[in-house]
């Protein structure tokens, strides 16, 4: 789990493929956004719980190790953190309901749609 030293708002990326984790991190550290990175819902959760209130972006892989999935995980953040947004991705659909608020990126997604959901983030994070 990797951590940047929040000086504005920040994003976490949560995806076990590391690869693709690093390439999201790197397209979102191009952005106003800190960025930090989680191999697992579990984690991303830790980092909700310590950066809550900091981070306007969640950019999550549906289909994640562990015993909860990005599905599950869009789910805990909304409800406890409402003014996060939230975007999920998946090859294969969105397949169970994601929350009402949360966004479905097909993958592979381009890196122009990750910039748009950040800048999308920071600006509500401002508000």
């Amino acid at each position: 789990m990797g951590r940047a030293a929040s000086t504005g708002p920040i994003a976490v990326v949560v995806e076990d493929d590391e690869a693709v984790r690093d390439f999201a991190a790197a397209i979102l550290e191009e952005t106003d956004l800190d960025v930090i990175e989680c191999g697992s819902a579990e984690d991303a959760l830790a980092v909700m719980r310590r950066h809550g209130p900091d981070v306007a972006l969640l950019f999550t892989e549906m289909a994640l190790s562990g015993d909860m999935d990005g599905v599950a995980l869009a789910q805990t953040v909304d409800r406890n953190w409402p003014d996060v947004r939230v975007v999920v991705t998946s090859p294969s659909g969105p397949g169970r309901s994601l929350p009402d608020h949360a966004v479905y990126m097909p993958k592979p997604w381009r890196p122009l749609d990750v910039l748009v959901e950040a800048e999308r983030a920071a600006i509500g994070a401002a508000a």
